[in-house]
Protein backbone atom coordinates (compact mmCIF):
# COMPACT_ATOMS: atom_id res chain seq x y z
CA UNK A 1 0.00 0.00 0.00
CA UNK A 2 2.68 2.13 -0.82
CA UNK A 3 0.05 5.18 -2.39
CA UNK A 4 -0.50 6.70 0.66
CA UNK A 5 3.11 7.76 1.39
CA UNK A 6 3.44 8.47 -2.20
CA UNK A 7 0.49 11.37 -1.72
CA UNK A 8 1.49 12.35 1.59
CA UNK A 9 4.44 12.47 0.39
CA UNK A 10 3.73 15.11 -2.30
CA UNK A 11 1.88 16.98 -0.08
CA UNK A 12 4.58 17.89 1.82
CA UNK A 13 6.77 19.33 -1.06
CA UNK A 14 3.00 21.06 -2.31
CA UNK A 15 3.05 22.75 0.74
CA UNK A 16 6.82 23.71 1.24
CA UNK A 17 6.18 25.39 -2.39
CA UNK A 18 3.55 27.33 -1.19
CA UNK A 19 5.44 28.50 2.10
CA UNK A 20 8.34 29.46 -0.40
CA UNK A 21 5.64 31.82 -2.66
CA UNK A 22 3.95 32.55 0.33
CA UNK A 23 7.23 34.10 1.90
CA UNK A 24 8.43 35.23 -0.98
CA UNK A 25 4.95 37.19 -1.69
CA UNK A 26 5.24 39.14 1.89
CA UNK A 27 8.90 39.81 0.64
CA UNK A 28 7.43 41.85 -2.30
CA UNK A 29 5.19 43.48 0.17
CA UNK A 30 1.55 41.37 -1.01
CA UNK A 31 0.25 40.80 2.60
CA UNK A 32 -3.26 38.86 0.66
CA UNK A 33 -1.02 36.83 -1.58
CA UNK A 34 0.71 35.85 1.35
CA UNK A 35 -1.58 35.00 3.53
CA UNK A 36 -3.46 32.56 0.97
CA UNK A 37 -0.22 30.81 -0.22
CA UNK A 38 0.52 30.30 3.40
CA UNK A 39 -2.92 28.71 4.03
CA UNK A 40 -2.93 26.52 1.24
CA UNK A 41 0.97 25.38 2.46
CA UNK A 42 -0.98 24.61 6.27
CA UNK A 43 -3.60 22.84 4.53
CA UNK A 44 -1.32 20.61 2.33
CA UNK A 45 0.44 20.04 6.01
CA UNK A 46 -2.61 19.57 7.77
CA UNK A 47 -3.36 17.00 5.11
CA UNK A 48 -0.60 15.43 4.97
CA UNK A 49 -0.68 15.06 8.83
CA UNK A 50 -3.61 13.55 8.81
CA UNK A 51 -2.37 10.93 5.78
CA UNK A 52 0.53 10.03 7.99
CA UNK A 53 -1.37 9.55 11.17
CA UNK A 54 -3.87 7.57 9.96
CA UNK A 55 -1.34 5.35 7.88
CA UNK A 56 0.86 5.04 11.13
CA UNK A 57 -2.15 4.04 13.40
CA UNK A 58 -3.85 1.73 11.01
CA UNK A 59 -0.93 0.08 9.25
CA UNK A 60 2.25 1.00 10.46
CA UNK A 61 5.39 2.03 9.59
CA UNK A 62 7.75 0.55 6.75
CA UNK A 63 11.04 -0.02 8.74
CA UNK A 64 14.79 0.30 6.60
CA UNK A 65 15.12 -2.54 3.57
CA UNK A 66 18.82 -1.36 2.85
CA UNK A 67 21.71 -2.61 3.77
CA UNK A 68 22.64 -3.23 7.63
CA UNK A 69 25.33 -0.69 6.64
CA UNK A 70 23.28 2.10 6.09
CA UNK A 71 20.52 1.09 8.95
CA UNK A 72 22.44 3.10 11.62
CA UNK A 73 22.90 6.49 8.94
CA UNK A 74 19.33 5.80 8.29
CA UNK A 75 18.02 6.31 11.52
CA UNK A 76 20.25 8.91 12.37
CA UNK A 77 19.09 10.94 9.55
CA UNK A 78 15.06 9.65 10.14
CA UNK A 79 15.43 10.94 14.01
CA UNK A 80 16.52 14.22 12.23
CA UNK A 81 14.14 14.75 9.99
CA UNK A 82 11.28 13.73 12.68
CA UNK A 83 12.49 16.14 15.21
CA UNK A 84 12.78 18.96 12.62
CA UNK A 85 9.17 17.98 11.69
CA UNK A 86 7.53 18.05 14.74
CA UNK A 87 9.41 20.84 15.64
CA UNK A 88 8.51 22.71 12.45
CA UNK A 89 4.64 21.59 12.97
CA UNK A 90 4.55 23.30 16.70
CA UNK A 91 5.98 26.56 15.28
CA UNK A 92 3.78 26.67 12.50
CA UNK A 93 0.74 26.53 14.69
CA UNK A 94 2.24 29.07 16.74
CA UNK A 95 3.05 31.07 13.80
CA UNK A 96 -0.21 30.98 12.53
CA UNK A 97 -2.34 31.73 15.76
CA UNK A 98 0.28 34.96 15.80
CA UNK A 99 -1.37 35.83 12.26
CA UNK A 100 -5.00 34.56 13.40
CA UNK A 101 -4.62 37.21 16.34
CA UNK A 102 -2.60 39.90 14.23
CA UNK A 103 0.31 39.69 16.41
CA UNK A 104 2.33 40.68 13.33
CA UNK A 105 5.30 41.41 15.13
CA UNK A 106 5.48 37.73 16.60
CA UNK A 107 4.66 36.58 13.71
CA UNK A 108 7.41 38.20 11.50
CA UNK A 109 10.27 37.18 13.89
CA UNK A 110 8.79 33.07 14.46
CA UNK A 111 7.98 32.88 10.89
CA UNK A 112 11.12 33.39 9.05
CA UNK A 113 12.80 30.22 11.48
CA UNK A 114 9.18 27.97 10.43
CA UNK A 115 9.44 28.82 7.14
CA UNK A 116 13.40 27.88 6.89
CA UNK A 117 12.17 24.87 9.21
CA UNK A 118 9.69 23.66 7.03
CA UNK A 119 11.68 24.31 3.45
CA UNK A 120 14.16 21.66 5.51
CA UNK A 121 11.51 19.22 6.43
CA UNK A 122 10.22 18.91 2.80
CA UNK A 123 13.45 17.54 1.13
CA UNK A 124 13.99 15.23 3.90
CA UNK A 125 10.93 13.88 4.21
CA UNK A 126 11.50 13.13 0.03
CA UNK A 127 14.76 11.46 1.55
CA UNK A 128 13.09 9.19 3.77
CA UNK A 129 10.78 8.91 1.39
CA UNK A 130 13.26 7.61 -1.68
CA UNK A 131 15.15 5.27 1.05
CA UNK A 132 12.16 3.49 1.88
CA UNK A 133 10.09 3.19 -1.08
CA UNK A 134 12.51 3.61 -4.40
CA UNK A 135 16.19 2.87 -3.48
CA UNK A 136 15.83 -0.25 -0.93
CA UNK A 137 11.99 -0.88 -1.34
CA UNK A 138 10.73 -4.73 0.99
CA UNK A 139 11.00 -3.25 4.68
CA UNK A 140 8.74 -4.70 7.02
CA UNK A 141 5.49 -2.33 7.92
CA UNK A 142 5.76 -2.18 11.48
CA UNK A 143 4.58 0.18 13.98
CA UNK A 144 5.91 3.62 14.50
CA UNK A 145 7.75 3.32 17.09
CA UNK A 146 9.66 -0.06 16.03
CA UNK A 147 10.29 1.43 12.53
CA UNK A 148 11.89 4.69 14.61
CA UNK A 149 14.74 2.54 16.47
CA UNK A 150 14.83 -0.44 14.20
CA UNK A 151 13.11 -2.68 16.34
Amino acid sequence: MHILPTISTSFIVISAIFVAFGWAQILKGNRKGHEKLMLWGAGFALAFFLIYASRTIFVGNTTFGGPESLKLAYHIFLFFHITLATVAGVFGIVTLLHAFNKRFAKHKKIGRWTAVMWLLTAPTGVVVYVLLYIMYPGGDTKPMIDAIFGL
